[in-house]
């Protein structure tokens, strides 16, 4: 059984000064542990406060929450990969689906994005999911593989098999619904399979994690569910106490 995988992703959320007392908090609730993984995705503006905060703490990694596919270039407000990499970062979200349905990301781009993330070194932490409609109409799972194969398609399989995996139902990010245990697991079973077909020996390395309105009260019943190798947290990472409590689930 692989160690859990625990990100938060901030989003728009806290300032460096709101990050640093954040951290220390989480700090204090939270000593070092070999049996599990923890991941922040801080918002660009407050990412070097977190790096600063978690100096002594090598155990607790870091991403970005987006980067641009070119690796340097005329890109007025956007960070490249390398500069992710140089900053301090060892993981990125694409694909997320806000940068999908409120920035129009296309699957051309994402793929684009998860192959600089490997040209830079960083571990790209895929995003996959599907919107209401597409799930009432029996579409989740060719949704789901179609994204995943435009995200791995551009890459080797020992690259793929660097990955990580979020599968984040839309329908179920920030809105207080989630996708029962069940649910997660069939879908992440289904992930499984397709990256069997581009990973046959490997895919078992390849964490999957779930999203979607994980709380306190879910996350550990979400997270013994069969394939669920971690959760990716948004609302409920942004309060030090209450995401303690997750990451010791």
């Amino acid at each position: 059984m692989k160690s859990p995988i625990f990100a938060a992703n901030w989003k728009m959320n806290h300032s460096p000064a709101d990050a640093t007392a954040f951290i220390r908090t989480f700090l204090a609730n939270f000593g070092k542990r070999q049996d599990r993984s923890v991941i922040f995705f801080p918002p660009a503006l407050s990412f070097g406060a977190v790096v600063s905060a978690l100096k002594d703490r090598p155990d607790i990694q870091l991403g970005v929450q987006n980067i641009h596919w070119e690796d340097k270039g005329a890109f007025t407000g956007e960070n490249s990969a390398p500069i992710a990499r140089g900053a301090g970062a060892k993981y990125v979200l694409v694909g997320h689906s806000e940068r999908r349905h409120v920035f129009g990301e296309t699957e051309v781009e994402t793929g684009k994005k998860v192959a600089a993330a490997v040209r830079a070194g960083l571990t790209p932490v895929v995003c996959v999911g599907e919107t209401l409609a597409q799930r009432e109409a029996g579409e989740t799972v060719s949704v789901v593989l179609g994204q995943l194969r435009a995200a791995l398609g551009t890459l080797s399989g020992a690259d793929a098999a660097n990955a990580v995996i979020a599968y984040e139902p839309v329908w179920a990010i920030g809105t207080g619904r989630n996708a029962t245990p069940a649910d997660a697991s069939a879908v992440h079973h289904a992930i499984r399979a397709e990256l069997h077909a581009f990973l046959p020996s490997g895919s078992l390395a390849v964490p999957i994690l779930y999203g979607g309105s994980v709380n306190r009260g879910n996350a550990a019943d979400l997270l013994a569910a069969p394939e669920v190798d971690g959760l990716l947290v948004g609302g409920a990472s942004l309060d030090a106490e209450g995401w303690s409590s997750i990451v010791l689930t």
